[in-house]
This record gives C-alpha cells, structure tokens and sequence, in this order.
C-alpha cells in the first residue's frame, strides 16, 4: 500500500492548502457561535496495530456535557452550529492534519475511541492492519448513523450490537479487496453522499 500512503500525503497536503479559507472561516465562526470552550475537539482514538493517536475535529458540541461515545441527532449537547458542521460533515475537515502526520488514511474505518479494539477477536482484529479513515465503505453505509440511532431506545446497545460487528465486517471486507481505484470511487461517493 506504499502508493495509498503516498496519496494520503498528497491529498492531505494539498487538501489543508485549498481548503484553508474554508477552515479559518469555520475556525472565526466557531469562535463567535460557540465562544466557551476551544474550536477543536480532540480525542485519545486507536489507530493502527492499536496504538492511540489524538485525533483532531472541530468542536460542535457543548464543553460542559455528561454523555455517551455515541452521538445522536437532536442530542441538547449538539449546538445548533454544530449540528450544521456536523450535518456536512465539516467538523471532521481538521483530520486532514492527522492524515498528513501520518496517524490516518484518507480512506479507511473510522478511529474508535479506546475500548472497542479489545472487542475484536479472531481474524476479525486485523482491522487493526489498517490505518482509520475520514471515510470508507462503513462510513458511507452509515452516513445517517446519528439519525439511525436517534430512532433507537438504547443507541449506545444498538451501537454496541449491531452497528459495531456490521462495520468491523464491512471494514474487513475492505482490508481483504483493497485496490487504489476502490480508494478513489470512495471518495467520489463520500462527495456525491451517496452509498456503495
């Protein structure tokens, strides 16, 4: 996968230089809309053979919550802003910093936060081979998953039981049929919001 890294660096690199209007008016707007608290979010999350990376996202939430890991739509802890961001998926733009350092791919599963590795067993754990990804084929199945589990009346179980086995089995299947051109008609689907 030498070629993959290299046009993680590339894209990331020339993705933060095209996109930095765009980040610096989100970076002003946050600072306006949502003036307590830092404009970025940053997470301990697992990245490849399981070792922790901080990740980097805007911050659309409020500083002051009690919570679950899982995110659900219309949750009060949501601002209103950052319901747009998220909605767009602009708060997730600052990974692009992440994919250039080196602690993710552009495409690949999405990083979980500490716990979930240490359900992976089996031939199942060579997830962890990958790097995670701003998006990929789970990502793009779930791409309403916030919605899905608003409908839910246990969203952390759902997540748990159903959402989590479903995406480790989508992201295997991605490490097992791997190919640059997969990569890139990810992406393509990932703008056009659409599902493989």
């Amino acid at each position: 996968m030498t070629f993959k890294y290299i046009f993680d660096k590339l894209f990331s690199f020339l993705g933060l230089i095209i996109l930095f209007p765009l980040l610096l008016l989100i970076y002003f707007l946050i600072l306006i809309k949502m003036p307590k608290g830092p404009v970025f979010f940053k997470q301990k999350r697992i990245g490849k053979h399981g070792n922790i990376f901080t990740m980097y996202k805007f911050r659309s939430m409020l500083v002051s919550h009690s919570g679950s890991s899982v995110s659900v739509k219309g949750e009060s802890r949501i601002t209103p802003f950052g319901a747009f961001l998220r909605k767009y998926k602009l708060d997730e733009l600052p990974e692009l910093w992440n994919v250039l350092k080196g602690d993710m791919s552009i495409v690949g599963p999405r990083p979980d936060v500490p716990g979930y590795a240490d359900r992976l067993e089996g031939s199942d754990r060579r997830m962890l081979l990958l790097k995670p990804g701003i998006t990929g084929p789970a990502s793009l199945k779930y791409r309403n998953e916030e919605e899905l589990l608003a409908e839910q009346n246990d969203p952390q179980r759902y997540n748990d039981e159903v959402l989590f086995p479903d995406k480790v089995r989508i992201n295997i299947a991605y490490l097992d049929n791997w190919s640059f051109w997969y990569d890139i008609k990810i992406i393509i689907y990932t703008v056009l919001g659409r599902d493989l």
